[in-house]
């Protein structure tokens, strides 16, 4: 996201009450639109799962149902780990950094949450040691899972510019695994729908730091970056932080 830090005008402490009271109408009117969307995200309708979509797990083979543990609704991380990469994405392990802690709380709103990936189990659970997550992560390599969810497409797919369904649209995208965020539910019968999902800037949902960045002066400070997220580690990967006198 681009932002413009402009040098700040120092005012009296008069002056800046006026100013935040003009701001606060404004994310008030943001706040109540917010809300808005959220209860027409909810109304969304439900399309009906037919496939028999299956999982490896550290307890072995299990159905998305089995991901649900007993809750009623689901949110699956569609985590860009491709097979035989050395690790998981960084931006989306920025994401889990988030998403970790607040599994518990989900879980107390009949909410589970699982991790999928592209890449066989045998590679994701060093990776997931190493970052110590307690979350549900598992594998669908060898399943239609991911290219259903579009969010994993072939060599063949991506090459020379071609486009493919990501983000509901037809686009060019420069590697094979994309990042998401998908919403499942089922009812008392045991049958699962998908509700809803999102891709790209749409998993800043997940990401509390970009909302605490953005009340800072220098806000995401992302502008002179090659992309967007280039700042981001893996969190134990990053340098000691510099200090601005």
């Amino acid at each position: 996201m681009k932002t413009t830090t402009a040098s700040p005008r120092i005012v009296s402490p008069a002056e800046w009450l006026a100013a935040r009271l003009e701001l606060l109408l404004a994310e008030k009117e943001f706040t109540r639109q917010r809300d808005a969307l959220a209860a027409r995200r909810r109304a969304l309708p439900w399309t009906r799962l037919t496939k028999p979509y299956t999982f490896d797990s550290p307890n072995g083979r299990v159905a998305l149902a089995d991901l649900f543990d007993g809750r009623s609704q689901l949110i699956v991380q569609h985590f860009m780990f491709g097979p035989g990469w050395e690790e998981g994405c960084k931006s989306c392990s920025f994401m889990m950094d988030h998403i970790n802690p607040a599994v518990p709380h989900l879980k107390a709103r009949d909410v589970s949450f699982a991790a999928v990936s592209h890449a066989p189990l045998a590679e994701i659970l060093p990776f997931k040691a190493r970052m110590g997550w307690a979350v549900n992560w598992v594998s669908s390599h060898g399943t239609d899972f991911n290219h259903d969810f579009h969010v994993s497409f072939t060599p063949e797919e991506t090459a020379d510019g071609k486009k493919v369904n990501y983000n509901f649209g037809l686009t060019a995208v420069p590697i094979e695994e994309l990042p998401g965020i998908s919403v499942f539910t089922r009812d008392a019968a045991g049958t699962v729908y998908h509700a809803y999902s999102t891709y790209g800037r749409g998993v800043e949902v997940a990401i509390g730091t970009y909302n605490l960045l953005d009340l800072v002066p220098k806000g995401r400070d992302e502008d002179d970056l090659e992309y967007s997220m280039e700042w981001v580690r893996h969190h134990d990967r990053y340098e000691p932080a510099s200090v601005t006198a």
